[in-house]
């Protein structure tokens, strides 16, 4: 009977230790999976976040499928809920491929290459574009159409000249012909100003339906 009553006691102890092992390891789970949602959220947040081209204004520079890698530090890290960067590296540069809130719809990113900065004058002559009174020689621009519009008709291949204010940017895509940018709703201004795209992680051609290799790993300039 002693060994019995033993016996029992020893099993019913294991079974409260067995609950009491469960929920530690739900526990610790639990903990993990919230430490990695947090540190997810903060690196997007201050660092580093993943873009998708849903176009072809910057063609042949980055293609629709291309997934890119955006430098929110670089810039300055924004502070929530106020107006203010801090630790900045550098200010936004000419030549610099950059993604932001779209001027006239907030809820959407838009990614074009950088033309002007603060204080230049910035005007398009029969597509080309002068800053500063000097061509602007861009080795990654390309032209899709033959006809030139008229400025009255469409600022697409003539317009300006425009002197960007301060805090703000001229932008347009290197796809010149098929770009809806700076031409037509003027700059983007600092704060709208999300990061700088400088890495293809990955790249899918949805009409191949396959990875375009060559692009993955490839740095954006």
């Amino acid at each position: 009977m002693k060994e019995h009553h033993e016996s029992s006691q020893a099993d019913l102890s294991s079974l409260q230790q067995e609950p009491v092992k469960k929920k530690g390891l739900i526990r610790e789970y639990a903990e993990s999976i919230a430490i990695a949602v947090l540190l997810a959220l903060v690196i997007r947040t201050y660092f580093v976040q993943a873009f998708k081209i849903p176009s072809g204004s910057m063609e042949d520079t980055l293609a629709i499928g291309d997934h890119l890698l955006v430098s929110k530090f670089i810039y300055g890290t924004k502070i929530p809920f106020i107006d203010k960067r801090v630790l900045t590296i550098r200010d936004p540069r000419q030549g610099d491929v950059i993604v932001f809130e779209y001027p006239e719809d907030p809820s959407k990113d838009f990614i074009k290459r950088v033309v002007g900065v603060p204080g230049d004058v910035v005007e398009g002559k029969e597509k080309k574009v002068y800053v500063n009174g000097k061509l602007y020689a861009n080795p990654h621009e390309v032209h899709k159409e033959k006809d030139i519009i008229p400025k009255e008709m469409n600022p697409r291949d003539t317009f300006g000249p425009l002197t960007v204010p301060a805090d703000s940017y001229f932008v347009m895509g290197d796809n010149r012909d098929r770009s809806y940018d700076s031409r037509f709703w003027k700059f983007v201004r600092r704060d709208q100003i999300k990061g700088l795209a400088f890495i293809k992680y990955w790249s899918w051609d949805s009409e191949k339906f396959r990875p375009r290799f060559g692009n993955i790993g490839r740095l954006i300039n």
